[in-house]
């Protein structure tokens, strides 16, 4: 494990963030056991895929609900550009409420279930729903819980195949941090025509050498305080500024207002919302033409000095590393590691424990309070 962010564990745990931060370090290592875990599966995985992905009429749902469905987004192009079937990002939250919009029962369809705990109600409804629904259908849960709902739901039954992640990415804290990136890196490994083991080693490399280089700078960025938090990002980056937002927004209880965007869009009308209490983070995009217009903006916005700092992640970027060009689903566990320790110690410097930031309950570490209703449009 490396350096624990410039602070002992010994003073996470009295800030009330050693879990948080253990996760955070320990996704190196735990990429690694992830590829051995899949290796060791990887026939059973494809006797269970078949010709699936190649076949035009299928359809191929990854679900989840909030940082689980943003893992889906992240990838869902990338692996729809790769092969003949259609894979759409769908949350969970969208399918139970509108599912007469997504599903067709004569698609031959596989949901792609991402679940930290396996235990929201919205998990297992929506399997549930499909399963009434579409006949025929199946359910690969990539999921960090064994003991989970969602884990206990697809347990024997054919139509199901749980991929469990390693154990320790079950996240203690509240916030998702080893858990996101495992299940992301998983669903990439799985589905990619191209995919290499030796990928994912790369990248833990790489996790660790940005972990050791930004341990200090991310450390003094997170000291300052700040209103509002904007992260920017293109393609598939977008949805990975979307988990970064959400990772601040969360562990400062709110405290601090986040919002996610991509490069081009900001200017139509949420760029409204920067001044001077305002940091701009953009995630920078391996693609050469994504780049310039993310170059533009960003000229743009140090031009107007309205914004208190606009920094870059991202290869050549304030906060970079020399990686491979590869795609932006497969770099973006990388450049997570910055925004999930900037995250960390604004927590920290609102004193609002990391591990558990909303003691009164008000939000939980797995949803709570979620009527299921039946849907009468089939």
């Amino acid at each position: 494990m490396t350096t624990l962010f410039q602070r002992t564990p010994e003073a996470w745990r009295e800030l009330g963030g050693l879990d948080t931060a253990e996760e955070i370090a320990q996704q190196p290592a735990l990429w690694r056991e992830l590829a051995r875990l899949l290796d060791s599966q990887r026939a059973a995985l494809a006797d269970f895929l078949g010709d699936v992905l190649s076949t035009p009429e299928a359809r191929i749902i990854l679900t989840g609900a909030g940082s689980s469905a943003y893992a889906g987004e992240i990838i869902a192009d990338e692996i729809n550009a790769a092969w003949p079937c259609q894979v759409r990002a769908i949350s969970t939250t969208s399918l139970l409420t509108h599912p007469a919009l997504y599903l067709r029962r004569e698609r031959p369809t596989l949901v792609i279930s991402f679940a930290r705990s396996g235990n929201s109600p919205e998990s297992t409804a929506a399997v549930q729903l499909v399963r009434d629904v579409v006949p025929h259908a199946r359910f690969l849960n990539i999921t960090c819980n064994a003991d989970g709902d969602l884990a206990r739901q697809g347990a024997g039954d054919k139509s199901s195949y749980n991929l469990l992640m390693p154990a320790a990415s079950c996240d203690r804290g509240f916030a998702m941090t080893s858990s996101f990136t495992c299940m992301l890196l998983a669903a990439l490994s799985v589905l990619d025509p191209d995919f290499q083991t030796a990928q994912i080693e790369m990248l833990a490399q790489l996790g660790e050498r940005a972990l050791a280089g930004w341990s200090a700078p991310v450390a003094q960025l997170g000291a300052q305080k700040i209103a509002r938090v904007v992260y920017l990002g293109s393609g598939p980056l977008e949805s990975l500024a979307k988990e970064a937002a959400l990772k601040i927004l969360e562990l400062t209880g709110g405290e601090v207002l986040s919002v996610a965007n991509s490069a081009l869009g900001f200017r139509h009308g949420p760029k409204a919302m920067v001044n001077r209490e305002t940091l701009v983070l953009m995630f920078r995009s391996s693609d050469p033409v994504a780049r310039r217009y993310e170059g533009d903006l960003l000229a743009e916005l140090q031009r107007d000095q309205i914004a208190a700092a606009c920094l870059t992640i991202g290869s050549g970027g304030d906060f970079s590393i020399d990686a491979p060009a590869w795609a932006d689903a497969w770099l973006a566990p990388l450049w997570l590691l910055m925004a999930q320790q900037y995250a960390l110690h604004q927590s920290a410097l609102l004193q609002l424990r990391p591990d558990n930031p909303f003691a009164s309950g008000t939000v939980n570490r797995v949803v709570q309070g979620v009527t299921i209703y039946r849907h009468d449009a089939f």
